[in-house]
């Protein structure tokens, strides 16, 4: 009955992995056949493989001024942000000679994402009217098309802190706001004299905001640094500090002569980057001198950042397209190819050395690298239709790499198997003994993999990103397939007659040169081999003993 019902488990797991494949080979195809933007089985190739198109964009700002490298390095983050909000991925975004900013788009961008390039970074501040906790709408809510709504206050708003703001439009599109879900068009712009709703940068809030109180190009500077006391003494407290001219000086005064004494949510006063609010402070006091500060919990890094935003993506920036023309690929279709090449290689000399120590169960190596690059490449050709992933030689690196990791987990188990078998286990039990004992080395080696593959995406430039990324999205199918593939293969194989008879091909004959195992812990040696030799298979398998079986020799001998 035992033996059933792990034949049972056996077989339900690899049904598993089989129905992963099969759902994501499906979905592809339904894509495919639908004609869905994006959907095919070839994965899309980043810039260094397919090439694309460079914009070279010249800054345009207002009264003719000169962009400062400190504007353009702002202008930088925010344009690579909008151009992977967009689904463009290993896109590249770098300033040229302190003048110009160049943009690298694999393959050829379409008008809407030119538009996003090219357009303003507006930062607004709006008050404040209500918020709320961002919540997935409830399955089978039914939603209202808000564009027949009236959107007309019913009395003119006395203020932008007015609730009339607040229409029956503004209200629905509130109600049916989910932050996790898209809700702004790349590249759009909001109506200044109009109420807006949106969502913080974290997409956990949702807001509704008055008109534009103040602009960002008030701004006359913006800075981090620690709060002092009336004394004069500094704290260990960051706080970002904010000096408006003199137009932004009279507006904040007066928006805050109206905020302060409010009830929260309405005391607050949103900071608008690109539609996304990025903070929203409430007034703690009147400010007519143009000198504001904004506490919160604030680090070093973050209180930099932020003042970074407001200093730099205040400007009203715009650019115009100097050049724009195609570029071929810089390692191009003869490096992917030999990428490819020591892939195979580096498989063929994984195989090659699994089929020599390993013999019998070199299929099932075989068998479960196949089907980790099946998986692999549907994960890759999914995440390239639905998320705009790119592969580049540096992601290839890291699927050659994902090779060696995998192959590391079947010697780990194979070995563990051997040394219950040493113990004079049964095949069947010794699989299990031994995947019980290989399966913490293996979740460990996995996790420290997966945790350099974290760090190197978090801390590094693009080019590196695509090999972390690949290499953590390897050691994780890695972790699925050892579980519910490698492992319930070999359980039904030791069930197997060729196999669970030892024979010298299963790759379970653990005999010396001469001794061959006979399928339950039992070693029997040929009455016909020489004195000498059967002295020298005696030592071998003596050399093959675990520590803890060679002790327990020593302390029977001993007691005789």
């Amino acid at each position: 009955m035992a033996e059933s019902t792990t034949v049972k488990s056996a077989r339900r797991k690899l049904s598993w992995v089989g129905g992963i494949a099969a759902f994501f080979a499906a979905l592809i195809t339904w894509g495919t056949v639908t004609a869905q933007p994006g959907a095919t089985f070839l994965p899309e190739l980043a810039l260094d493989l397919q090439g694309g198109t460079q914009l070279i964009l010249t800054p345009s700002i207002a009264d003719g001024e000169a962009a400062s490298l400190e504007q353009l390095n702002q202008a930088v983050e925010i344009i690579r942000q909008r151009i992977d909000g967009s689904g463009v991925g290993e896109a590249t975004v770098t300033v040229q000679g302190n003048e110009n900013i160049v943009v690298s788009i694999p393959g050829t961008p379409d008008a809407n994402t030119l538009q996003l390039i090219k357009a303003s970074a507006l930062l607004e501040f709006r008050p404040v009217l209500t918020t709320a906790q961002s919540t997935p709408l409830a399955e089978g809510t039914e939603l209202v098309d808000t564009s027949t709504l009236n959107d007309t206050p019913a009395t003119p708003p006395t203020s932008g802190s007015d609730l009339a703001w607040i229409t029956e439009k503004v209200q629905k599109d509130f109600d049916q706001l989910d932050c996790s879900q898209p809700f702004r068009s790349p590249g759009q712009v909001d109506d200044p004299t109009k109420p807006l709703v949106t969502c913080d940068d974290f997409l956990f809030n949702k807001y509704i905001l008055g008109p534009v109180e103040v602009r960002g190009e008030n701004i006359a500077d913006a800075f981090s640094g620690t709060i002092t006391t009336q004394t004069g003494a500094s704290t260990n407290t960051w706080a970002v500090n904010l000096e408006f001219d003199a137009e932004g000086t009279t507006a904040f005064g007066n928006v805050t002569s109206r905020l302060f004494g409010l009830t929260t949510p309405q005391n607050q006063f949103a900071i608008v980057l690109d539609g996304y609010i990025i903070t929203a402070p409430a007034t703690q006091a009147v400010i007519t001198n143009g000198q504001a500060q904004i506490t919160g919990n604030f680090t070093q890094e973050s209180s930099t950042i932020l003042a970074d935003q407001l200093k730099y993506g205040a400007l009203p920036i715009g650019f115009e397209v100097q050049s724009q023309e195609n570029i071929s690929a810089t390692l191009g279709e003869d490096s992917l190819q030999a990428g490819f090449i020591a892939g195979l290689i580096g498989f063929g000399l994984v195989m090659v050395y699994m089929t020599i120590q390993y013999r019998g169960l070199a299929t099932v190596v075989l068998g479960s690298l196949v089907m980790a690059a099946l998986l692999v490449y549907l994960f890759v050709a999914f995440l390239s239709w639905r998320q705009g992933y790119r592969l580049s030689l540096a992601g290839v690196a890291g699927l050659i790499i994902s090779v060696g990791i995998t192959a590391d987990s079947f010697i780990v188990y194979f070995e563990r198997i051997r040394d219950e078998l040493r113990e004079g286990k049964s095949l069947e039990v010794a699989v299990e003994a031994g995947w019980k004992r290989a399966l913490r080395t293996i979740l460990a080696s996995n996790a420290v993999s997966f945790s350099a593959a974290v760090i190197l995406y978090v801390l590094t430039s693009s080019a590196v990103r695509g090999f972390a990324f690949t290499l953590g999205l390897t050691t994780l199918i890695n972790i699925i397939l050892v579980t519910l593939f490698t492992h319930p293969l070999v359980q039904l194989l030791a069930r197997n007659k060729f196999f669970a008879s030892g024979h010298r091909f299963s790759g379970f004959d653990l005999s010396a040169q001469e001794a061959s195992y006979k399928g339950r812990g039992e070693f029997r040696f040929s009455t016909s081999v020489p004195e000498t030799k059967l002295k020298k298979s005696s030592k071998q398998a003596e050399i093959r003993q675990t520590i803890a079986e060679r002790k327990a020799l020593q302390g029977k001998e001993n007691n005789e």
